[in-house]
């Protein structure tokens, strides 16, 4: 229904466009100016209403993608386990996976309480200019608060604000390019590690 609603409304655009371009090509002639000039500038405004920033929104994106975003480990689970001889055995996986939310449904940390060590973290924060949000996980040892893993991500759009769909779909990006599943397995393969054992 959703899907219909847009192709309706882009083709009315659409309709509406072309209307204008034909109006001020139209004008142009009447008037003895150059009806190519006419023509293309009011095509190009009337492109520019909807997409003036799509152009820079791909740019930032892939710009933060490449200077910001990846995975980071700071300790792998055989280091955390020397460094805490035996607690390893006595951790167990919390049930239902409570947590708790600081914050707001736009910026908002959310924090998983693995066992009664471990924490996975989940942080949004945006958005900045061009329509751009930041997404960090982390896996934190609570009682020390050292970062053990960090993950950082960039999407584009609404941020899924509240679950609506993407009015402006053309600006909407899941995350980087590149690595983003892999380093979501390798958060989720991380954690599950330090998760415990089911009670």
């Amino acid at each position: 229904m959703i899907g219909l609603a847009y192709l309706l409304a882009f083709g009315l655009y659409i309709l509406i466009s072309v209307v204008v371009v034909l109006c001020a090509i139209g004008h142009a002639r009447k008037y003895g100016k150059s009806a190519k000039r006419w023509g293309w500038g009011a095509a190009l405004v009337m492109y520019l209403i909807p997409f003036w920033d799509w152009i820079p929104t791909v740019v930032m994106h892939q710009y933060y993608c490449a200077t910001q975003a990846g995975f980071w480990v700071y300790k792998t689970v055989d280091q955390w386990k020397a460094e805490n001889p035996g607690v390893m055995e006595t951790l167990v996986m919390n049930k239902g996976a409570p947590s708790i939310r600081q914050g707001d449904m736009v910026n908002y940390t959310d924090t998983y309480f693995l066992n009664q060590r471990i924490n996975w973290l989940i942080k949004k924060t945006g958005p900045f200019l061009f329509n751009r949000w930041r997404w960090e996980e982390s896996v934190v040892d609570s009682n020390t608060n050292e970062v053990l893993i960090r993950f950082v991500d960039f999407s584009t759009g609404n941020g899924h604000i509240g679950g609506e769909p993407e009015l402006r779909f053309w600006l909407h990006s899941n995350g980087c390019v590149g690595g983003n599943a892999a380093n979501h397995a390798q958060v989720y393969e991380y954690r599950k590690q330090l998760s415990g054992r089911t009670k």
